[in-house]
């Protein structure tokens, strides 16, 4: 097949009616597919399901001399805290371990910030005439929620290969109303990009004109391999306090995609002085998280390098799914000219950038065939992606089988949702 921008008038109908019929026929079949989020498979969940046969003996539910079914250690168990700290890089006080939800932690962080103020915060953001938050987009669209929840102005940044566009965050930062960007620095969501050295010692060395800009470093795919070696990354932490701006970083990170989304565990990391400050603003909400999991978790996981090896696992279950929906597009997408994607070796999504002005009704026609998937829009900031292009695939709950099938009529749709942009 010629790309479909070469075919003449006659060709793109001829072509237009084999899809409809083809469409037609999956329709028929009355699919129920999901590819709407990142959530394991049922493969992966039942890999990890062993968790639960831990702490049978008394002494399980000591760590540390601490009995981790009563009240106290509000910050974590310390050997939860040691555990993230060396995942993270980073030291055990400056790690917070809580519930199953890094974004309930990421919530709260900007809450506070809201309610009382930041260590360096003049005032309480609610205080504030304006508060503008930076989201590099394609992006996360639960990080975006968050911050138009508070009734903050969203400001688009651009995702380059290595990260967002560093010129445009230097710029942005010199409005004194930009309190802050959200950052996923590994394989990141959905775009797979790994953070440059560079975007990362820039973003570092920042100086906003805000003295409580906060860098939300969401950390989520850490060790989240699923093709090649694993990829070592910095700790954030060192990096902006050698940068001399120890206090301007929240790192977060959790078991959601290595144990059990439901009952995994999660944490936030900081300088020590931003610690203190958080605590003195937790006390009076919370006594303790769950110390039971996060015990639960210490006594399987272990270590690092523990980890690793359960990941190793992951990605002989996730490679293949990923693989199969890249090859599928480089076989019946590819040739036609129609569209790009990114090729990722870790995280959970593929981002695929459909014929400009196409991808809601790419996604509309994958509903009518039953498939759902993240909505157009979703990966920028208030869901409207200016280019209507931006599609995220999310490959890791369906079996293969049926992820075989669901690419299959992604695939018949863009198609469709390109030749009638073309003109049929």
């Amino acid at each position: 097949m010629k790309p479909y921008a070469q075919l003449t008038p006659a060709e793109r109908k001829e072509e237009y009616a084999r899809l409809q019929t083809e469409f037609d026929a999956w329709k028929a079949k009355g699919l129920s597919l999901n590819m709407a989020r990142g959530k394991p498979g049922k493969q992966q969940l039942d890999l990890v399901s062993d968790i639960f046969g831990l702490m049978q003996a008394p002494r399980d539910y000591v760590s540390d001399g601490i009995d981790v079914r009563n009240y106290g250690e509000m910050c974590g168990l310390p050997a939860a805290r040691r555990l993230f700290a060396d995942i993270l890089g980073c030291k055990p006080e400056q790690v917070f371990v809580g519930g199953n939800s890094s974004l309930q932690l990421m919530y709260d962080t900007i809450a506070k910030a809201y309610t009382h103020g930041l260590l360096h915060s003049p005032r309480p953001w609610c205080k504030e005439e304006t508060v503008k938050w930076l989201c590099p987009a394609p992006g996360y669209d639960r990080h975006f929620k968050v911050t138009e929840t508070f009734g903050f102005q969203l400001v688009t940044i651009p995702m380059t290969d290595g990260g967002p566009d560093m010129d445009a965050v230097e710029e942005a930062v010199k409005d004194p109303a930009v309190k802050g960007i959200w950052c996923v620095p590994k394989y990141s969501n959905p775009e797979g990009a790994i953070y440059s050295q560079e975007t990362i010692r820039r973003l570092a060395a920042l100086t906003p004109a805000a003295p409580d800009f906060l860098i939300m470093w969401d950390n989520a795919y850490c060790v989240h391999e699923f093709e090649g070696d694993y990829v070592p990354f910095p700790d954030i932490l060192s990096i902006c306090a050698e940068a001399g701006h120890p206090d301007m970083v929240f790192e977060f990170a959790s078991t959601s995609k290595i144990t059990l989304p439901g009952a995994g565990v999660a944490c936030f990391a900081c300088s020590e002085a931003n610690m203190a400050h958080m605590e003195k603003l937790l006390t009076p909400q919370v006594i303790s998280f769950d110390k039971v999991n996060q015990q639960r978790h210490v006594l399987y996981l272990r270590d690092k390098a523990h980890t690793l090896e359960l990941m190793r696992k992951h990605a002989a279950i996730m490679g293949p799914k990923f693989r199969g929906v890249v090859d599928t597009l480089d076989r019946e997408i590819a040739p036609l000219g129609i569209a790009s994607w990114r090729r990722p070796k870790g995280g959970y999504f593929v981002s695929f950038n459909a014929m400009p002005g196409t991808a809601r009704r790419t996604l509309a026609l994958c509903k009518e065939a039953g498939v759902t998937m993240t909505s157009a829009g979703a990966t920028f900031p208030y869901g409207k992606d200016p280019q209507d292009s931006n599609i995220r695939i999310a490959p890791s709950l369906p079996p293969v089988e049926e992820l075989e099938q669901a690419m299959t009529v992604f695939c018949v749709c863009v198609k469709l949702a390109a030749l009638e942009k073309l003109g049929v």
